[in-house]
């Protein structure tokens, strides 16, 4: 039953208060047509209880903005959300599509900075994989009753491909609950070639201003964290707060192997004080053992990384080193579901940062 501006509401009373149900909640369609966004397409959800974010079709479905009571929940970009044929894979280039956002998956074969692995393709993968730059086919947006709630979804079907080689099908689905502050997704890779393939899956969350601000803190529960230079052990004093926009470019990449809760789940979380807001992520622990986090505290690219993933970003090598590289066989279906969603106020927040003590 939906709770929406503090009062919960029947399927009936709410049919009985509205014309459609895209008064409260919906996904709605559009073209991008100008510049170098051609082609990226859009899908908008709408969700009354203040949640709402766009959808790239043209860029395997991920969310490349998301708002809460106007409120952005992610960094911005300066190139736009760029379309799929303006994709350029060597070396670097995948930076000139980075738009950020809430959402932008890696892999699925590779993720990490360019690097050539002979014992695979031997051949130089581009940064952080082809997947954020591949269309999605077969896309339905839709919200029906499910029960007594009403369920926004987002379907679609991404395939990274090559003749003789790679053939990984991903079936992914977005939805959020009417009157819940949060969205799920649910990705199915299966293997449709006759090899076995890498799997390097991670997910590229990019919090921002007004979530990111000087003093925000990063709540986690970490069993060992190690830096990416040295790939030496470091505490929470390393990556806990956030520092304002610095002048000085700096980069650092920490690798979490987070603790689970009695369920199995992994929950972190963004949390801003002074606005009483926070951002959380959950996720089974089975299914992604690491949470990668990118600082990136630099004036007008003022943004960190909150990656969840089956493996650390920081390639094919450290990850074969340290036993994470992943493969998945012929036939063989992988699962992964991520929950994003909102800490409104302190005591949601302090509720929060309880679980995630006692995981």
């Amino acid at each position: 039953m939906p709770n929406l501006f503090g009062q919960s509401y029947s399927k009936r009373q709410l049919l009985e208060l509205v014309g459609d149900m895209s008064q409260v909640a919906n996904a709605r369609k559009a073209e991008l047509v100008e510049g170098n966004e051609r082609g990226a397409d859009l899908i908008e959800v709408f969700n009354a209880s203040g949640l709402s974010f766009s959808i790239l079709p043209g860029r395997a479905l991920d969310i490349a903005s998301a708002h809460y009571k106007g409120m952005s929940l992610c960094f911005r970009g300066n190139t736009g959300d760029v379309g799929p044929a303006f994709y350029e894979p060597q070396g670097y280039g995948w930076m000139r599509s980075f738009y950020g956002g809430l959402v932008l998956s890696c892999g699925m074969t590779f993720t990490g900075h360019p690097e050539i692995d002979p014992e695979e393709e031997n051949e130089e993968l581009g940064l952080h994989g082809r997947l954020s730059n591949l269309p999605a086919k077969a896309v339905v947006a839709d919200g029906n009753w499910e029960g007594e709630e009403y369920v926004v979804r987002v379907r679609g079907k991404i395939r990274e491909a090559v003749v003789f080689g790679t053939n990984l099908e991903l079936t992914r689905e977005i939805s959020t609950v009417l009157g819940e502050k949060s969205l799920h997704i649910h990705d199915r890779i299966e293997n449709l070639n006759v090899a076995r393939s890498p799997l390097m899956f991670v997910y590229h969350c990019n919090p921002g201003f007004p979530i990111l601000d000087a003093g925000t803190r990063f709540v986690i529960n970490s069993e060992k964290t190690t830096e990416s230079t040295a790939d030496q052990e470091v505490g929470p004093e390393a990556y806990g707060v956030a520092k304002g926009p610095q002048m000085q470019f700096d980069n650092n990449v920490f690798v979490h192997r987070p603790a689970a809760d009695a369920a199995g789940n992994v929950q972190v979380a963004l949390v801003n004080d002074k606005l009483k807001l926070g951002l959380y992520w959950k996720f089974p622990r089975a299914e992604m053992p690491l949470v990668n986090q990118w600082q990136h505290f630099h004036s007008g690219t003022y943004v960190t990384g909150i990656e969840p993933g089956n493996v650390s970003m920081l390639g094919r090598d450290w990850n074969r080193k340290h036993g994470y590289l992943q493969h998945i066989e012929p036939g063989e279906v992988r699962e992964f579901h991520l929950e994003i969603g909102i800490l409104d106020g302190a005591e949601e927040i302090a509720a929060f940062e309880q679980k995630v003590a006692g995981a």
